[in-house]
């Protein structure tokens, strides 16, 4: 298993076919979300792969809406590989890239209800009630940046 982190530009076009049919295949198809997936965000995009031979085990992107913001969203991880603690891998792999961007002030995620506290483990605080996206009960919520 290996976790990286690139920019829209590094990922090779299989890792980036992967990395849309996963995030279609559980956002879309699993959740039976229709949404616009393709959201201009990518090209700006760290993308943050976890995988094994060839095979993607999870995945999220880190984007930046606000000069001193990042946000975190598109955590995914197939069916197949879940309960192997990949997420939280990954996640801890993600803060660690934001905690050495000083200009950061603050995290930001869209977070499905369910997984509140999930992301409070990480130090995440709620940010909103709870609003519908696509059908599903979520929240927003905020971390600050530990170095800021």
């Amino acid at each position: 298993m290996k976790i990286e982190i690139k920019t829209f530009q590094q990922l090779s076009l299989d890792e980036l076919y992967r990395i849309l049919k996963t995030r279609v295949d559980v956002f879309v198809v699993e959740q039976n979300c229709a949404y616009p997936e393709l959201d201009n965000q990518d090209q700006e995009a760290h993308h943050l792969l976890v995988s094994d031979d060839e095979k993607l085990m999870s995945y999220l992107r880190i984007y930046y809406p606000e000069n001193s913001r990042a946000a975190i969203g598109r955590v995914v991880t197939p069916e197949e590989y879940r309960g192997q603690g990949l997420s939280r891998k990954m996640m801890e792999a993600a803060l660690e890239f934001l905690e050495d961007k000083s200009a950061i002030g603050e995290i930001y995620l869209q977070a499905q209800k369910y997984l509140e506290k999930y992301y409070a483990s990480f130090g995440f605080k709620k940010s909103s009630e709870v609003y519908l996206e696509d059908g599903i009960p979520h929240i927003d919520m905020i971390k600050s940046n530990t170095l800021k």
